[in-house]
Order: structure tokens, then C-alpha cells, then sequence
């Protein structure tokens, strides 16, 4: 993570939880659960882009409304994330939960 300024949090955990979203959905894909895989990986990264996005954004009003964004793509991750640790069948994504909150509080 050496790559992003000191100090800029949002960034860090973003680009952390995306990894680990990834390595998450990997294991999906192991256990052939693939569906449940795509809607994860497309939703709980975008959040990182989105927010790596607004680092350069054209205006205020353009940075707020790509955060925005940023925090709709978060809830939706918490969604699925919940789904899959209301299943049995799923592995556990308790570590997951607890991060995605972490950032839709920012």
C-alpha cells in the first residue's frame, strides 16, 4: 500500500477490502457457488475504483457524488455479504461484514 499518501485511510481500507473481497470470492468460485462470486466481486470492488475515482475529481460536487456512489456500492456488498453468511452452504464472510461497515461509515 505504499503507493497512496500517508494518512489517506479511506484508500487503504478500500484497496484492503478489495483484496480481500477478491480472495473471498475466489473461495466461492471454488465451491462452484460462481453467481453469488460475480455479484460480490463487482460490487465490493467497485467500491475501492469508486472512491480511488474521486481522488481526481473535476469538482467538489463531482467527488461528493462519486463517494455517494462509493457508499451505494458498499451497502449493496453488505447485502450480499449477509446473504452469504445466512447460508449455510456459504464460507464464513463475518470478517467481511464487519469491514464493509468499517468503510460505509465513512
Amino acid at each position: 500500500m505504499s503507493k497512496y499518501k500517508k494518512g489517506n485511510l479511506i484508500l487503504e481500507l478500500t484497496f484492503a477490502f478489495s483484496v480481500d473481497v477478491m480472495t473471498y470470492c475466489s473461495l466461492l468460485e471454488s465451491q462452484r457457488l460462481f453467481l453469488m462470486s460475480r455479484q460480490l466481486w463487482r460490487s465490493g470492488t467497485s467500491i475501492g475504483a469508486l472512491v480511488h475515482e474521486a481522488q481526481n475529481a473535476e469538482s467538489k460536487l463531482d467527488f461528493i457524488h462519486k463517494m455517494k456512489i462509493a457508499g451505494k456500492e458498499a451497502e449493496e456488498t453488505i447485502y450480499w455479504i449477509r446473504l452469504c453468511r445466512a447460508s449455510v452452504n456459504y464460507p464464513n464472510a463475518e470478517h467481511l461484514e464487519s469491514q464493509a461497515l468499517s468503510i460505509e461509515k465513512f
